[in-house]
């Protein structure tokens, strides 16, 4: 349940904005000590993408059930597979910009395909925040 009164989409949505905008920042601000000749606009890139995130993590919190398989789908395989998937297509976008951190980061050069690990990590942590304080499923969307 909630930690509020009653589930809300709002909610829901505000709070994984909210989570991906601090996780954004934390890469926005941490990018310069990994990558010194980052430009600033894979900076704001990461704080957008990782907004963006927690906002469709908060939207897909209403389908408890895949809508064609009929499949339960609990928070913790919704948040990891929106998480996976947005930073997996990440990779394609930057792809060089990644390989080059991956090399930055650990010293060695790994494939920068690791990121979708840790999108799947993010995803988590937003979609267990925002089930706690947003709910989920169909109530999140009733109008009484």
């Amino acid at each position: 349940m909630s930690m509020y009164d009653k589930p809300s989409l709002v909610t829901r949505i505000a709070i994984g904005k909210g989570v991906g905008f601090t996780v954004g920042l934390i890469g926005f601000f941490s990018i310069p000590f990994f990558l010194p000749d980052g430009d600033i606009m894979t900076r704001w890139g990461v704080l957008f993408w990782y907004t963006t995130m927690g906002a469709i993590i908060g939207m897909i919190g209403v389908f408890t059930r895949h809508p064609i398989f009929r499949l339960p789908m609990p928070w913790w395989v919704r948040s990891s597979m929106i998480g996976a998937w947005m930073n997996f297509v990440l990779v394609f976008f930057a792809y060089d910009v990644m390989a080059e951190m991956t090399v930055a980061m650990m010293g060695e050069p790994y494939s920068p395909f690791w990121f979708t690990l840790e999108g799947a990590i993010i995803g988590l942590l937003i979609g267990y925040i925002a089930t706690k304080a947003g709910g989920e499923g169909k109530e999140t969307v009733s109008v009484l």
